[in-house]
């Protein structure tokens, strides 16, 4: 059966612009959670958020795309050029047509839908951009990605919240079997504006700590809820045979994956994550003696925590498989969480280094893990297993096995800035 592997990085989130921005502030516990600063919060009762400070979309896109996007599509434009550059991948290395993007998306283009219907609102339909008509899609990320790199393969959007950014990948290892050569894949998400913040809170899993350091801490005794972060990442997946032709580097590859749903309270409320895990083992080849790292999904809310970390034990046993939550230092980025995870285990496996989880210091009583805290802790790589939970009862699994180095490629500057292609998409 045909190898998907992932090639290619770019990751943008709140302790990091660029992918070694980020890993190397993640590696270091640096955390981008703090008071929301995109606009007043006051008179809200969560009042914290990842947001992402050091990125300037004017940097990185030209300016006729800056009023037709989003946030979220800024982050994902930027993050896809990085990701393709980390890959070796030019215009013109594979026919279009055997290029695809399959993304995730959960809120979509709140931002912008916001400021439009502002625009609506107090000085008429004449000041409503035409591009509302699309920028506030939540499947406009795939679209825009298509457009600005050329491909015109296989194309689609997932949504399934935290969990959709591993369903995402998992498209993107289908259409590889299916004859594709590279597919762009990952989420990213942003809704730091009162209409999407409003719908955040509509679940009432928010933290309302206003402590930074306290406010959103899975697995401990002290957990009262989650931070939203914004963000996400894109990975380049391509048929590992035409990517050793290329003697790019391969960071791992989508070894298995599996999906699954909480049954309905109606009918037991039987949690499906623990078969979701099992399944892609199973689908992987793999034991669960063969696992090295578990990225956990790290709600945040004590009973959903509970129900992870018993699932983990009961699979992993007491104590049995490392464990880390490093979005502590992010917050949860919806569809684009996931995919950040994906990215902090490849990373891990290329540099022998688990992440942290951030400010997690007393381990609620019976979660039964091995939690990894306070500082990264070296690892013999070898598979890991990313767990995701959306909203509404999603589960995703997926395991990652480390990938064979091919020849290295030049090397190339630390700064995710990248040449701008030519300023031609964008119309719709």
């Amino acid at each position: 059966m045909t190898t998907a592997v992932i090639t290619g990085i770019g990751v943008a989130a709140p302790n990091g612009a660029g992918t070694e921005n980020f890993w190397d502030a993640t590696l270091r516990g640096e955390s981008g959670i703090g008071p929301i600063r995109r606009f007043d919060v006051r008179g809200y009762p969560a009042r914290l958020g990842g947001e992402i400070d050091d990125f300037d979309p004017a940097e990185y896109l030209p300016r006729r795309l800056l009023p037709q996007t989003d946030r979220m599509t800024q982050l994902a434009l930027a993050a896809s050029a990085w990701a393709l550059a980390d890959a070796g991948v030019e215009p013109g290395t594979y026919d279009p047509g055997e290029t695809g993007v399959a993304m995730a998306g959960a809120f979509g283009g709140f931002e912008y839908g916001q400021r439009e219907l502002e625009n609506l609102w107090c000085s008429g339909p004449e000041r409503v951009s035409v591009y509302m008509s699309f920028a506030w899609f939540y499947a406009v990320n795939t679209g825009q990605l298509s457009i600005r790199h050329t491909m015109r393969g296989p194309a689609g959007v997932v949504v399934g919240d935290q969990a959709g950014g591993l369903d995402a990948v998992a498209q993107a290892r289908r259409n590889i079997r299916k004859g594709a050569r590279l597919m762009l894949s990952g989420g990213f998400d942003s809704s730091f504006c009162p209409y999407g913040w409003v719908a955040r809170m509509s679940d009432g899993a928010l933290s309302t700590d206003e402590d930074p350091r306290t406010a959103y801490l899975p697995f401990d005794i002290r957990a009262q809820g989650q931070v939203p972060g914004e963000g996400g990442a894109v990975l380049v997946v391509e048929e590992a045979a035409a990517a050793r032709r290329r003697g790019t580097r391969i960071y791992g590859e989508i070894a298995g994956y599996a999906a699954t749903f909480d049954a309905a309270i109606r009918h037991g409320g039987e949690r499906g994550l623990g078969r979701a895990v099992e399944a892609a083992l199973a689908d992987a080849g793999v034991t669960a003696r063969e696992v090295g790292v578990v990225f956990a999904d790290g709600s945040g809310r004590p009973a959903d925590d509970r129900a992870e970390a018993e699932t983990i034990a009961d699979l992993f046993g007491p104590q049995g498989v490392p464990v880390t939550v490093p979005k502590t230092m992010t917050g949860r980025m919806s569809s684009g969480g996931a995919p950040v995870d994906l990215a902090s285990a490849l990373l891990a496996m290329r540099d022998g280094l688990i992440p942290p989880t951030v400010n997690v210091h007393t381990v609620a009583p019976g979660t039964r893990l091995d939690l990894v805290t306070g500082v990264p802790r070296p690892w013999r790589p070898g598979h890991a297993l990313v767990l995701a939970r959306g909203r509404g009862g999603f589960n995703s699994a997926m395991v990652l096995r480390p990938g064979a180095v091919a020849p290295a490629l030049p090397e190339k500057p630390e700064s995710p800035a990248v040449e701008r292609p030519p300023d031609q998409e964008g119309e719709s």
